[in-house]
């Protein structure tokens, strides 16, 4: 993708994060919701800039903004240590979040936007990665696949009135 820059989010990137958060979110879930409320009442418990600044402060995450033509379009947040029951290794890390605008899930970003967690995560020392992905989200599940991901487990998601099934996926690097 032509002038793309994909950088490490800091403090000061909060409201950018914040708002790609709250746009990403319901662009990707938002058709899933009854009551518009609980989508916007989990965008002030979970994505507020206030909220994402204290994550963003956490020494266990690091989040990263994509931007094309300086414009921002994507955003991924990795917990470092991260484990979870359906994985065999206690010292994971989880690709939390990774979200695209939707104009631009067919650029090229998500590869890149994605291979600077696996960076990280191998700089750390770890072996394993994590995440889980909506059952329903095709797109993803190809991507993750493509991307040498395999499913381990599920677990259920409640946001307000509506509850979302998940798979978990699980990457091993050599």
């Amino acid at each position: 993708m032509e002038n793309l820059i994909i950088k490490k989010a800091t403090i000061a990137d909060a409201a950018i994060v914040a708002l790609l958060a709250q746009i990403t979110f319901d662009e990707t879930f938002g058709h899933h919701f009854r009551d518009r409320n609980d989508l916007i009442n989990y965008f002030d418990t979970t994505f507020s800039v206030t909220k994402i600044r204290l994550s963003i402060e956490k020494e266990n995450n690091v989040f990263w903004l994509a931007f094309v033509n300086e414009l921002p379009v994507g955003y991924a947040k990795l917990k470092k240590y991260s484990p979870i029951s359906a994985v065999n290794d206690t010292n994971c890390a989880q690709l939390q979040k990774i979200y695209l605008r939707k104009d631009y899930l067919n650029k090229q970003i998500g590869t890149p936007l994605q291979q600077a967690m696996f960076d990280e995560t191998l700089k750390l020392g770890k072996k394993t990665i994590w995440l889980s992905v909506l059952k329903t989200n095709f797109r993803a599940l190809k991507f993750y696949d493509k991307h040498g991901f395999e499913k381990v487990g599920e677990h259920l998601f409640t946001v307000g009135k509506e509850t979302f099934d998940f798979h978990i996926l699980v990457k091993h690097f050599a």
